[in-house]
């Protein structure tokens, strides 16, 4: 079997979409890992013959290939927005994929998404930039002792649902929300009274008990087999490494989870298996969606790109689409070579994968200049640390192609 791990350089929204899409297309039988954050991500893949668009957040970027998504321990899926996300692809694309979970995997729930909101809402000015989805607050809960597996809620009715919501509403959430309440303001007024509200976990209890249809929990026999029947095992990262969880350079602007290798690579380790090959996706320029630190921002302007796509616009929890240039050489490989420092086991071999080409002219966006694609691939720091070269001049998967740079 041949394992990848596609991983986002940057601040996410690089194209790692485009990048599993690719992979999943030369190989006979993907299987995609969703392994950090949740349903905040937004991945999109256009199909470039079929006229098909579609952007992924709990599904995997290889499902136009037909690849199983599998959740690992480390990915908290919300089973609330599951349902709308796979009849919206099954529309796309005629299909569902196969859904596969790890029995352990825990799963998000609606009080987290409503403290997270609450949170942001009475920060003001000073938000985060969250996403607004409840990750950070599920994993603070989880780690709490008060977890629901995808294992569970697949055996449970409604009223079990229902009843494991109620339970952890009184006896996690509500503790929560006091050790809040010097931060909580009257912004957040209208998500506390819908921690209060019985119609919630009532309407939550239905719908996550209608949407675990779609997934089967993996006995750890079950996953082997699984793992048995896919010749190539790709994983398929939320954000990027600059939104580590471990980043303190950024913090608290970063995300609750581990945005780089180090979770493939544990899961690999249960299974018996090595990461064949480390593929870092960025965009010829730097993007950011979000507060916090950006350097060398710069009007998009100033880049001479297009307008975003449609994935990448206002919101209220976010805010606007950031736009930089990458800075040195130097800063632009320390990401890759900090985070396989971080695991101490350097994959067999390191990518990088480039998209947006098309954008920028063939060029990559530095801080002193852009740099011709060719040029940039022959930057002494950039062939010690890769070993190969994508290149992506378009929306498609289909036109892709590789340096090889040993």
């Amino acid at each position: 079997m041949k394992t990848a791990a596609v991983t986002g350089k940057n601040f996410g929204d690089e194209g790692k979409g485009l990048a599993v899409d690719y992979l999943c297309s030369k190989a006979e039988r993907p299987l995609v890992v969703r392994h950090n954050g949740g349903a905040q991500s937004g991945h999109t893949v256009e199909i470039k013959d079929a006229g098909k668009r579609f952007v992924f957040h709990e599904l995997s970027s290889g499902s136009f290939r037909r690849a199983g998504t599998l959740w690992a321990e480390e990915f908290y899926p919300d089973l609330i927005k599951l349902g709308e996300e796979a009849e919206a692809f099954r529309a796309v694309s005629g299909f569902v994929p196969d859904i596969f979970s790890e029995e352990k995997t825990c799963v998000t729930l609606p009080d987290d998404v409503l403290l997270n909101m609450a949170l942001e809402s009475s920060r003001g000015g000073r938000r985060h930039g969250s996403c607004g989805m409840g990750i950070n607050e599920c994993d603070l809960r989880t780690k709490a002792g008060y977890g629901l597996t995808v294992g569970n809620v697949v055996r449970m009715s409604e009223k079990e649902i229902l009843s494991e919501l109620s339970r952890i509403r009184l006896s996690y959430t509500s503790e929560r929300t006091k050790q809040l309440s010097d931060v909580l303001n009257g912004s957040a007024s209208v998500y506390l009274d819908l921690l209060s509200d019985e119609n919630v976990l009532r309407n939550s209890a239905r719908i996550i008990r209608e949407n675990a249809r779609f997934v089967r929990a993996l006995s750890d026999g079950a996953l082997v087999d699984l793992l048995d029947s896919a010749d190539t095992l790709i994983f398929e990262a939320g954000q990027g490494l600059l939104l580590d969880r471990d980043n303190t350079e950024y913090a608290p602007h970063v995300t609750a989870s581990s945005t780089g290798i180090d979770n493939p690579l544990a899961f690999l380790g249960r299974a018996g298996l090595k990461l064949d090959e480390a593929v870092y996706v960025t965009r010829t320029y730097v993007t950011r969606h979000g507060a916090g630190k950006l350097n060398c921002e710069c009007p998009r302007e100033e880049l001479g790109i297009p307008d975003p796509d449609p994935t990448n616009v206002y919101n209220d929890w976010q805010g606007g689409f950031r736009y930089a240039r990458h800075e040195s050489e130097a800063a632009f490989c320390e990401p890759v070579l900090k985070d396989i420092r971080k695991t101490g086991e350097k994959p067999g071999g390191t990518s990088l994968f480039v998209t947006h080409l098309d954008e920028t002219g063939g060029s990559v966006a530095m801080k002193d200049g852009s740099v011709g694609i060719e040029e940039f691939a022959r930057l002494p720091l950039i062939r010690d640390t890769f070993d190969r070269i994508y290149l992506s001049g378009s929306k498609f998967s289909d036109g892709v192609r590789a340096i090889d740079l040993r």
